[in-house]
């Protein structure tokens, strides 16, 4: 069973920056496309980027030019650059193994607070 814990989030001011990881357990997971979603509370979780196993990527439109997606195949770890962070990025962040329309595997979520 895959494995995969968060790290990185915290509580930073409007304009800052994180830098958020994912290590994943397995063989797997460079044949698997990565994503990172977030839930604010009263919200439905969001998918806010993704990268494919070829290292494509995909950002929602709140995020675009604001945080970057990479992966490590080497360390079966992703990450998310977040800059330039806005309170309405005030989630928790998931990470997800397996494209957003499969069941695929979830990580504990990590807290994010972007202050004003």
């Amino acid at each position: 069973q895959v494995q995969l814990v968060e790290s990185g989030g915290g509580l930073v001011q409007a304009g800052g920056s994180l830098r958020l990881s994912c290590a994943a357990s397995g063989s797997i997971f460079r044949f698997n496309t990565m994503g990172w979603y977030r839930q604010a509370p009263g919200k439905q979780r969001e998918l806010v980027a993704s990268i494919t196993s070829g290292g494509s990527t995909n950002y929602a439109d709140s995020v675009k030019g604001r945080f970057t997606i990479s992966r490590d195949n080497a360390k079966n770890t992703v990450y998310l650059q977040m800059n330039s962070l806005k309170p309405e990025d005030t989630a928790v962040y998931y990470c997800k193994q397996g494209a957003a329309r499969a069941v695929g595997s979830w990580g504990q979520g990590t807290q994010v607070t972007v202050s004003s």
